[in-house]
């Protein structure tokens, strides 16, 4: 099952040439979750992975630079035809403000559900959950987002499944999936249960401890990082954090990675890169259209891939491809002729 975050847009505040406003498309299996719309986030999206049927869409506060792109996206879909409904889940104020928004975008035909969620609610998905997070920024109900998978079964033993006499194949399948099969239990042959991965997001905020908690052993933290600790006054005044306290609560929470994001056209990148890894060395900052993989723990750690690396590999893809059909063509074509030959020559 893939899990990962694909960054549609990486700027805080103000978009630039290179970095459009916020928005993280998460996809996960057949799944994709949209984590805040900026303004232009449907064009993003157009120009890179494509403008994708959306699962369910999520803000984070209602500060315009998060959500402006959304009734936009919303009316393109129902221009497209769009029939499957859609959920957008937001602070307590969602429905007022989509209410007014879509009066003036226009109304759509297909379902639209605005969901209110507070901190402490649990969305359960198929084999993970979504639960909402109280943070600190300027506005009294922003919230951060936690996706967690379930655990998983335990590595499973077949030379164990063997010797209770298990025979390979589909017993095999069956006991894996909880069947007792003629007397053999599963935890006769499985391991112990293994932890499904985790993805923290953390919207707009101050550091703030219900976001430390809920980060903790997180395989992929996406922490804003506004302003470097030269402006922290400034950072806690605004209700943003500064690359050294992202950072700071990464190390402690003991998360695999960390993804810097929300930044602010004050610095340069390798300002706030500089900044984190001096105490958190696996931070990363992605750029737009960038991807973070995030495997099973057993499979490796999270890796960030650039947008421009991924389409190299799929043009050396699609060349090898076609390199290959075009062997197959020509590799046909000369099996005819010779078939003409022989044929040619039977006849004379």
């Amino acid at each position: 099952m893939d899990l990962s975050v694909f960054f549609a847009g990486t700027a805080g505040s103000i978009p630039t040439p290179r970095r459009g406003l916020p928005a993280a498309l998460v996809r996960r299996g057949g799944d994709r979750i949209l984590f805040d719309c900026g303004e232009g986030t449907q064009r993003q999206l157009v120009q890179s992975v494509g403008l994708t049927e959306l699962t369910e869409v999520f803000l984070t506060h209602f500060h315009a630079d998060h959500w402006l792109g959304l009734p936009g996206l919303l009316k393109t879909f129902d221009l497209r035809a769009r029939e499957r409904p859609l959920a957008v889940h937001g602070p307590p104020g969602l429905r007022e403000l989509l209410t007014l928004a879509m009066r003036v975008a226009g109304r759509v035909r297909y379902g639209l559900e605005l969901i209110e969620l507070a901190p402490g609610d649990v969305l359960e998905r198929d084999g993970y959950h979504i639960a909402p997070v109280a943070v600190a920024h300027r506005v009294s109900n922003a919230l951060g987002y936690v996706l967690y998978e379930d655990q998983r079964p335990g590595e499973f033993d077949p030379e164990a499944a063997t010797a209770l006499g298990l025979v390979p194949g589909p017993e095999f399948g069956r006991v894996q999936r909880g069947e007792t099969i003629r007397g053999v239990r599963p935890e006769q042959v499985l391991g112990p249960p293994r932890p499904g991965r985790k993805l923290v997001l953390s919207g707009d905020t101050s550091p703030c401890e219900t976001l430390a908690i809920a980060s903790h052993a997180a395989d992929l933290l996406v922490h804003e990082a506004t302003f470097t600790e030269e402006e922290h006054v400034r950072a806690a005044e605004t209700g943003h954090s500064t690359a050294a306290q992202a950072a700071t609560l990464a190390r402690d929470a003991g998360v695999s990675m960390l993804a810097l994001t929300h930044f602010s056209t004050r610095y340069p990148p390798g300002a706030l890169r500089e900044e984190a890894r001096a105490i958190f060395p696996g931070t990363v900052l992605p750029r737009d259209f960038d991807t973070i993989e995030i495997p099973f723990a057993e499979r490796g750690r999270p890796e960030l891939v650039h947008w421009e690396d991924r389409r190299a590999a799929e043009s050396a893809g699609e060349a090898e491809a076609g390199a290959e059909a075009e062997a197959d063509a020509e590799a046909e074509a000369d099996a005819e002729a010779d078939g003409e030959t022989v044929a040619d020559s039977a006849r004379r």
